[in-house]
């Protein structure tokens, strides 16, 4: 028996009644009908699909909850990096972004500030207007499958209300309430289970939870801030009102501002006012509005350059310095600590704050045994910000930074020009120990099983001494280690020879070259198909590549320069870890684009931008942001913007769309 014609009619009727009643609820905070009213269209749904199941569908406002708890969280690729902001702190550092800006684009510029909202960055993807995946900024690359749980939040759309945006991926900052913050915490409490520290922290860990009706029940919600290429626009505010228009909560306290000076002024306004909102904020964010003026702009490996956030001025507490102890880095940089008396600061309880290194503490006078004054670093990092002197006794002790390591007893070096002491002898267990534990994270090698304390253990007991000795490990030598049973010694046997097939990219950024993070090490990879390839490359080749500074260059070679880590290189090679770029999928004939830089504009037809980026660097091209003489081809859509009229001005070779399908093929 089919289903009645008028049942899939009035389904699809709730369906849209209840889509709209949510945006004017959740979105626009503007509700049109009651609760209860509210209620029995949803009820009513709800009967209708339980009574023919086969009218179900994704977008349904019943599926919200899943009923099942997921098993671990897949990865997904960015295929536009997820970065992270550049802080600002002061006026004059907004200041010298303005003139960085203008001295690039020229002219006056309009841009837009907005509520830096403290909370958990995510993406959302729709296709055909509707909500296909949400996913967590990872490491801005790659980031966890978080769908399910997203869709618990009732202010993410599952269906867009109009067409003016279908295929889009936005981003935005999930958070939580303060009141509901203030509740949940009151909940732990009695049940005996330590509190959140702050609404930021409890954002973050429930949208990782693995049943979705516990992130249902903590009442999260959601601003979006961003729309990724988005089509038919020219700025970033046009792109955010179409945004709200189809169905996203979008922040109410966005200004367009036409100068600095405006820019400045609304964040003066905000600072007095961020505590009377129900969600926490800890800055501003500026954002040049041309879509094409942030296209010209670019991006560095972290940043874009055309956004900025300025932090409002962090809290302050007093507490006393009870002591000065040394940490020794991955890279054998020793670092200051102050121990505290623990104190309460912005939702935390510090008992530790950096001191950055003894030229601060000098400058700072800090003492062992001072009351000084802490914040939090951006909010962040807490830190000793000054002393106060009035509270002296005469027992506070100077600290002065000892000539030898407190871990493996070698000599301290600092060299001429740096701030930085070091250990340089590579077998101090500390440095050992974190350089393992780089290696063997997730966003390295992701040995599952290898955390701090078996690492620690392994180290102690003499088993190894870098991360080359990983492989060699044997059983027996494992079910030595405490709490290490038979299942566990062969579960992390199986892990560590599963590693031995990460991809080259990965396999670059775990060997730990200072100042190699995840992004840079995609690019040497993509430019190097091995691992001697690298080791031979020069600085001046290494400079050719985009992105690639000299600082990150001279790292590399240093880096190849040391005979410990050639020893190391050669363990894992004996071993059988990858240490060449996997082959490529097609032909290498195929590969016709290879070394050609493209650059897009405008809207294409046949392609968003994200595909015909994928099908470039399948044929080997690669694609910039800007235009400059090296760029090889200019794809030209429809309404291109500024970099059309630079690739006409530079005699670079432009290709409509026609051109550039016929290219690929």
């Amino acid at each position: 028996m089919g289903v009645p014609k008028s049942v899939s009619e009035r389904v699809k009727e709730l369906r849209e009644q209840i889509h709209y009643h949510n945006y004017r609820y959740y979105v626009l905070n503007d509700p049109v009908i009651s609760d209860y009213e509210y209620d029995m269209l949803v009820k009513e749904l709800a009967e209708l699909e339980q009574k023919y199941p086969e009218l179900i569908t994704p977008d349904s406002p019943t599926q919200r909850i899943g009923d099942e708890i997921v098993g671990g969280f897949p990865e997904v690729e960015h295929k536009v990096p997820m970065l992270s902001l550049e802080n600002t702190y002061s006026k004059d550092e907004l200041m010298e972004f303005d003139k960085r800006v203008r001295k690039e684009i020229g002219g006056e510029i309009d841009y837009v500030t907005e509520l830096k909202i403290d909370g958990f960055a995510v993406s959302l993807v729709y296709r055909d207007g509707l909500f296909v995946q949400g996913s967590t900024r990872g490491n801005g690359l790659v980031g966890d499958d978080i769908t399910t749980n997203l869709r618990t939040i009732r202010s993410i759309p599952l269906k867009l209300l109009s067409d003016e945006f279908r295929d889009i991926e936005v981003r935005g900052e999930v958070y939580m309430p303060k009141e509901v913050f203030a509740k949940l915490n009151r909940e732990r409490e009695r049940a005996g289970e330590p509190p959140f520290a702050n609404p930021r922290n409890a954002a973050a860990g429930t949208v990782k939870q693995l049943n979705p009706k516990v992130v249902s029940d903590r009442r999260l919600d959601i601003f979006i801030h961003t729309v990724v290429n988005p089509p038919g626009c020219k700025s970033h505010y046009e792109a955010l009102k179409i945004a709200q228009k189809v169905g996203f909560r979008v922040n109410p306290h966005m200004k367009l501002c036409k100068s600095l000076d405006e820019v400045i002024e609304y964040c003066d306004t905000w600072e007095p006012k961020r505590h009377d909102l129900e969600y926490e904020v800890d800055g501003m964010v500026i954002k040049v509005n041309s879509i094409d003026a942030q296209q010209k702009l670019g991006t560095t490996i972290k940043n874009p350059r055309w956004a900025v956030a300025y932090k409002f001025p962090a809290e302050q507490v007093t507490t006393k310095l009870e002591d000065i102890v040394l940490q020794v880095g991955r890279t054998g940089v020793i670092t200051p600590v102050a121990v505290l008396t623990p104190v309460r600061l912005s939702g935390s309880t510090i008992s530790r704050a950096t001191l950055h290194n003894q030229d601060e503490i000098k400058r700072k006078d800090i003492r062992i045994g001072d009351t000084v004054f802490i914040e939090k670093g951006g909010e962040v990092i807490p830190e000793v910000v000054k002393v106060v002197p009035e509270k002296r006794t005469g027992k506070e002790k100077p600290f002065k930074m000892p000539e030898y390591c407190p871990a493996c007893g070698s000599k301290l070096v600092q060299y001429e020009g740096e701030v930085a002491v070091r250990c340089e002898n590579i077998r101090c267990p500390p440095q050992v120990r974190r350089r393992i534990e780089h290696f063997v994270s997730r966003n390295a090698m992701d040995i599952e099983g290898l955390g701090e304390k078996v690492v620690d253990q392994l180290v102690n007991a003499g088993l190894i001494e870098d991360v080359g000795d990983l492989y060699y490990l044997k059983k027996e030598e494992l079910l030595q280690l405490e709490r290490m049973a038979e299942k566990s010694a062969t579960n992390l046997l199986n892990a560590i020879e599963k590693s031995k097939e990460r991809d080259f990219a990965r396999v670059i950024f775990a060997i730990g070259i200072r100042n190699v993070g995840i992004h840079a090490a995609k690019l040497l990879a993509q430019h190097f198909t091995s691992i001697d390839s690298l080791k031979n490359a020069s600085f001046d080749e290494l400079r050719q590549i985009p992105e690639i500074g000299p600082v990150i260059a001279q790292s590399v070679i240093n880096f190849f320069k040391d005979k410990e880590n050639l020893k190391v290189i050669g363990k894992l090679r004996k071993a059988g870890v990858r240490l060449e770029a996997a082959k490529p999928k097609i032909p290498a004939v195929e590969r016709k684009l290879e070394g050609k830089t493209f650059v897009l504009t405008g809207t294409l037809k046949s392609f968003t931008r994200e595909e015909a980026k994928e099908k470039i660097e399948i044929l080997g091209g690669r694609v910039s942001s800007s235009v400059s003489k090296k760029t090889d081809y200019v794809v030209v859509g429809e309404s291109p913007g500024s970099k059309y009229t630079k690739a006409l001005e530079l005699g670079v070779k432009t290709l409509n769309e026609d051109e550039f399908k016929k290219l690929l093929k």
